[in-house]
């Protein structure tokens, strides 16, 4: 999950975090986030296979958004990374 510079957030899957990122920060991944740089890394989980991740990021996205601020208060970034 990434914060905007909005507040807002932006759920995404991806099978390569660092490249990811590197490329919402270039504006060339995501019409959403182009529009709202900078972004940053605020949560994550692994999965072993693209289906799970996917199933996992579309049940993410029907959460409120309180929900979602719960996962990223409880989620040390700096520990898992």
């Amino acid at each position: 999950m990434l914060r905007c510079c909005d507040q807002s957030l932006y759920t995404g899957y991806t099978n390569n975090l660092d490249n990811r990122l590197a490329k919402h920060l270039a504006g060339k991944a995501s019409k959403y986030t182009r529009a709202r740089l900078p972004v940053k890394i605020v949560y994550y989980e692994v999965f072993e296979t693209k289906s799970e991740a996917m199933s996992r990021e579309a049940n993410i996205k029907k959460l409120p958004k309180k929900t979602k601020e719960e996962m990223i208060q409880s989620f040390n970034l700096d520990i898992v990374k």
